[in-house]
């Protein structure tokens, strides 16, 4: 009898990923973490199965997991967003870093105008209402879009595709974007204090950096014009959450719609749940039914290229 022969594992750190990625694996040994495993669990399938790639849905890995995962080549984001990998830590240790771009950008875009939209109209707030038996008719009026203006910080895949919407809404487009090298038409690139000063809805675009975390804080947000709407897809750490709270009861701005936290998941109480022009959501803006397959499929394409590339290096 011949020896048994192990395929190279793959460990993600969820409990499912799309059927079309799990195709493309089909030469590894797919290891799941579970729903929303701690650091140790991780630890833990490291040390036990040394993966040769991670795919990171929930969690962070951090250089304790590398070093748990003595085989480890690459580790590879579902989604676009790799604040979550210790990437000094990962670049020290040889492995790679790749984020699936661009896979969950219509989802994102799609989520942040849902958001713009309910904070504009108070979809939340006027259900709430007729469902206590309420008919708000002569007293409310909804902030109308057209002929407004929408800044976005950061013009990646996502930004460019929430722009586009609001060009479709009438809208005048601001971007703020320093590695933008031009804007697609309709759009002007402008300074930051340009943007805040001009906007009516501010929507968040961008990576989450030691240079911009709390980005938005008393400081810049006074530099708001008065009543605009806040609208954040990217990352809970850009905003100071005490000073949008502040800004939000002093009418600094109208609304606010946020899908990502400082610490998620979001604590428990927290100043949020109590203030009724904010619209909460659990970091589900990349979360549809198609970007759940192109981010599977995006981040089991790059476990495989780095693979590959280093095994014919390596040849």
């Amino acid at each position: 009898m011949g020896a048994t022969v192990h395929k190279p594992v793959v460990l993600v750190t969820a409990a499912d990923l799309a059927p079309q990625a799990l195709d493309m694996l089909a030469d590894f040994e797919v290891v799941f973490a579970g729903k929303q495993p701690t650091e140790d669990d991780i630890v833990a399938l490291c040390g036990r199965h040394k993966p040769v790639a991670i795919i990171v849905r929930y969690g962070k890995v951090n250089a304790r997991i590398m070093d748990a995962a003595g085989n480890l080549q690459v580790i590879s984001k579902h989604g676009s967003g790799i604040d979550v990998i210790d990437q000094e830590a990962a670049a020290a240790r040889g492995i790679a870093v790749r984020a699936a771009v661009g896979a969950n950008a219509a989802a994102v875009a799609e989520h942040a105008w849902a958001l713009i939209l309910a904070c504009a109209k108070a979809v939340p707030q006027l259900d709430a209402r007729m469902r206590a038996g309420h008919w708000d008719k002569a007293t409310h009026k909804s902030v109308e879009l057209d002929g407004r203006t929408l800044g976005l910080v950061g013009l990646g895949a996502i930004g460019r595709r929430t722009a586009a919407i609001g060009l479709a809404f009438g809208m005048k487009v601001l971007a703020f974007d320093p590695y933008a090298k031009e804007a697609p038409a309709g759009v002007q690139l402008v300074s930051l204090d340009t943007l805040y000063a001009q906007s009516d809805v501010v929507s968040l675009h961008c990576p989450l950096t030691a240079e911009n975390r709390r980005m938005l804080n008393r400081d810049t947000l006074k530099r708001f014009k008065p009543g605009a709407i806040l609208v954040n897809t990217a990352r809970g750490g850009l905003i100071d959450e005490a000073a949008l709270a502040e800004a939000l009861a002093s009418g600094q701005l109208s609304a606010a719609g946020l899908d990502s936290f400082e610490v998620e998941p979001m604590t428990t109480p927290h100043p949020f749940q109590g203030i009724g022009n904010v619209i909460l959501s659990p970091h589900i803006g990349g979360v549809s039914d198609a970007a759940y397959v192109n981010m599977g499929k995006g981040a089991a394409a790059n476990v495989l290229a780095v693979i590959e590339e280093r095994a014919r290096t390596a040849a």
